[in-house]
């Protein structure tokens, strides 16, 4: 059953989604911050494109590492999800003006990339459940909602940096104090009545993941979602560079670039909300299908407009940005409906912990293949993702 905590009506639910939200943009900062403003610390220091790649794929293997030992420990079932939120959040920031003391592309600063991933396991899954205790008929919305704040802090850095230009210790002082402020915010927002205690990680949901069509079915989907999506976030400020650079001045192709991840990755926040609206409606394996089918398409166009028109390349990126991402909630969604429901939290764990360990193999190895093909190949490559996700929605589809 669901405890009811601190509940007195839609204003309350309001009130608290809303701060949530904000937090959970203020928070998400954090993630993308080195991609941001990677091209101007490449201009101050010599980093090579191992420890680039690095750099972005430290959170992401951070994040699979919090996230199994906050379930393996049952933090959220011990503790309020809101001050387990807050601490996470302040430790993140933390982290992040760490930054700020260290050489950019060393040892160091790739280790703490790795803590802000492991502090962020403690915002992004637990700010989820916050928000699923607001409402059972709408938690598609709701999860979609939450995604959307994920998508629009994942996209803030590169506008910080565009407004940063060149002083890249200025974006990572904004972003971690933003990042600290979440903190604060969280303790505001109150619990719902539909607040429930996840169960703790169980190995024996292993193998469920296998053996029931639809959870894996869905786990495949999913994990063909999450090779497109953060290789394409972590790297499309630097593609898309590297495409102006055949057609605008240096300082020019600089700036446009960064507006242009920002206003890609953070459009597709905004198209999280309407996806979990219409999945209530029309079927969750039926957004994810139409998503994927979308911003596969996109990619191809994104390598073939590459060098080419500025224009062009904007605009197909920016519909790349706001595809890349509606699906992604339904994944969990799915996950949840097809699971016997004492060990529904546990699969959404592994399954959330298996898609961040591909993320970091392909943001990890995407460099390499552009030193070795160049970009549109590398981009063109990411739609394979969206088509084998496609493939296993249809049979998810097909159970029905």
């Amino acid at each position: 059953m669901g405890t009811r905590v601190n509940t007195t009506g839609s204003g309350r639910k309001l009130r608290s989604i809303a701060l949530l939200i904000i937090s959970q943009i203020a928070a998400m900062s954090l993630w993308f911050v080195s991609s941001a403003i990677l091209p101007d610390m490449v201009r101050e220091f010599s980093i090579s494109e191992v420890r680039q790649a690095a750099l972005a794929s430290a959170v992401p293997a951070g994040f699979v590492l919090g996230a199994l030992s906050s379930a393996l420990l049952g933090l959220s079932d011990r503790y309020d999800p809101r001050k387990l939120f807050a601490l996470c959040a302040a430790c993140a920031a933390l982290s992040g003006f760490s930054l700020l003391l260290v050489e950019p592309g060393g040892f160091p600063s790739i280790f703490l990339r790795g803590i802000t991933g492991v502090m962020l396991a403690g915002v992004y899954p637990v700010g989820m459940k916050i928000a699923v205790g607001w409402g059972e008929k709408d938690r598609g919305l709701l999860v979609g909602l939450l995604v959307g704040a994920l998508t629009l802090g994942s996209a803030s850095p590169h506008l910080v940096a565009f407004f940063g230009e060149a002083d890249w210790r200025l974006s990572i002082m904004v972003i971690s104090l933003a990042t600290s402020l979440s903190g604060g915010l969280i303790l505001l927002t109150s619990l719902g009545p539909f607040h429930r205690r996840a169960p703790q990680f169980k190995a024996s949901a292993i193998a469920v993941a296998w053996t029931n069509k639809r959870v894996r079915y869905a786990y495949l989907g999913y994990l063909g979602h999450m090779w497109e999506l953060y290789a394409m976030w972590a790297w499309i400020g630097v593609a898309t560079l590297a495409s102006y650079r055949y057609s605008l001045p240096e300082e020019t192709a600089v700036s446009l670039s960064k507006l242009t991840a920002f206003i890609a990755i953070g459009a597709g926040g905004l198209a999280c909300a309407a996806g979990g609206y219409i999945a209530d409606r029309i079927g969750k394996a039926e957004i994810t299908i139409v998503a994927m089918a979308v911003s596969g398409s996109a990619a191809i166009a994104t390598a073939l407009s590459f060098a080419g028109p500025v224009w062009i390349t904007f605009v197909v990126v920016v519909i790349w940005g706001i595809s890349i991402i509606p699906d992604s909630p339904q994944f969990s969604a799915l996950v949840a409906d097809g699971s016997p429901p004492e060990i529904a939290g546990s699969l959404m764990t592994f399954q959330t912990a298996l898609g961040f360990t591909l993320t970091i193999f392909t943001v990890q190895i995407t460099p390499w293949i552009v030193a070795m093909t160049g970009w549109p190949t590398v981009i063109a490559i990411m739609a394979l993702g969206p088509a084998f996700g496609i493939y296993f929605m249809m049979k998810l589809r097909a159970l029905a």
